[in-house]
């Protein structure tokens, strides 16, 4: 068997929540991190090597909520697009999201194991991803896609379930259903949303006896729970289920945030996607716009400030974007709003790296550069921890390194 060698030479190694390593070679043999040294590393006749010209080396980041597939939810795609073009959609958007710094997803839908399966195996640069298929939703609730019209703009096909479903016995079968279809994790609509008509962010979805089976089969697989949900109540509601986190998070207030940090509830607060709708708007054939506008605007209102309450009372956020309702690419302009919500730029990268990784159950094998672990790694022109916001920049993300290989190099 013949191994792979690749050093990257004169690079200073940036991991959270330790002291910057200066002047670092790193030897990657096949895709783990063999060997971290300031002195001259023993390497094959064959290594490729990297001169890193004294940037930044950092751990690929995780983005804890994305649609690799989707391309901004609008029904009307739905109705008109067949089936293949979602999976084409995928192959753009990998890319984009790998050249933006991400070497690993959440998916929160609709990537279903087939895509997976494709990224696994090298056939398309993508993250890596860790996906839910599709979320399980309540009827009338958001992501049921019944029209007013009649029509049911849901997509369904052999081996991808339907996520719609009430009362307990429906939903402990629709969430065996999804585990079969190949989730890593179970997501669940617990509020109403802004891209679903006759839905309100205030209101919550499913009632708690549904929300604690959905945990309570989840969890006996081993498969942690996300909600979807802006709502205060339904936060509430999927706190007492045993929900592992919440993403969004719109309305939360200083007492849940305090039983969410007891419970150690972690969020994603996703605030690039609300921020980057409301300034971007919707396209001009998008029937329903002023709804979806008037909607945001209540979120971004109060959002962030809710957000700040949060981390002052000591629940965990994690990086999260929501790509995929908005363009993929821009995902680590994330981190930007993490510290304008007070987080340090060192806390903001870490819950974009380690504490993702830990989340996702790869903390031994992802989130830092380390040796024996996956050499996912970025190359990064300048100091993050001077400045968060060079990472928004994907011109600043000089090389991604995924699973030991080169998949962007500038």
């Amino acid at each position: 068997m013949v191994i792979v060698e690749t050093l990257i030479k004169n690079v200073n190694i940036l991991n959270p929540n330790e002291e910057i390593q200066t002047l670092c070679n790193v030897l990657i043999e096949d895709k783990h991190i063999k060997q971290i040294s300031r002195k001259k590393v023993s390497t094959k006749n064959n290594v490729k090597t990297i001169d890193g010209q004294d940037n930044y080396l950092m751990p690929g980041f995780i983005d804890c909520h994305a649609h690799i597939m989707a391309n901004g939810f609008h029904k009307e795609e739905n109705m008109a697009n067949p089936l293949a073009l979602h999976f084409y959609n995928a192959i753009k958007h990998g890319k984009q999201t790998v050249d933006a710094g991400v070497t690993t997803i959440k998916d929160c839908g609709p990537a279903d194991i087939g895509v997976k399966i494709a990224q696994k195996k090298g056939l398309f640069i993508a993250p890596k991803m860790e996906i839910s298929v599709t979320p399980l939703v309540s009827t009338g609730g958001h992501f049921d896609l019944f029209l007013p019209s009649g029509f049911d703009m849901e997509i369904v096909y052999p081996g991808f379930p339907k996520g719609r479903c009430d009362g307990p016995l429906e939903v402990l079968k629709k969430t065996r259903e999804i585990k079969r279809a190949g989730a890593d994790f179970i997501k669940v609509m617990a509020s109403g949303g802004v891209l679903t008509t006759n839905t309100s962010p205030d209101y919550p979805q499913f009632n708690v006896e549904e929300l604690k089976t959905i945990v309570e089969e989840a969890h006996v697989n081993d498969l942690k729970v996300s909600a979807h949900c802006h709502s205060l109540k339904g936060i509430n509601n999927c706190v007492d289920a045993g929900f592992d986190s919440i993403e969004h998070g719109t309305f939360i207030d200083k007492k849940t945030s305090h039983k969410m940090a007891e419970n150690n509830v972690k969020l994603v607060p996703t605030m690039l996607v609300h921020d980057f709708l409301y300034h971007s708007g919707f396209p001009a054939w998008d029937n329903y716009a002023a709804e979806k506008t008037a909607k945001l605007k209540e979120i971004v209102k109060v959002h962030k400030e809710n957000i700040s309450v949060a981390y002052e009372e000591g629940v965990d956020l994690l990086m999260g974007t929501d790509s995929g309702v908005i363009a993929h690419g821009h995902n680590l302009e994330e981190l930007i709003h993490l510290t304008d919500i007070g987080m340090s730029n060192d806390e903001a990268i870490a819950s974009g790296t380690i504490n993702a990784a830990e989340f996702i159950g790869k903390k031994d094998s992802l989130g830092s550069v380390s040796e024996n672990k996956i050499a996912d790694l970025i190359l990064v022109n300048g100091n993050p921890l001077d400045d968060v916001s060079i990472l928004a920049d994907n011109d600043n993300i000089l090389k991604v390194i995924q699973n030991g290989c080169l998949v962007k190099n500038i």
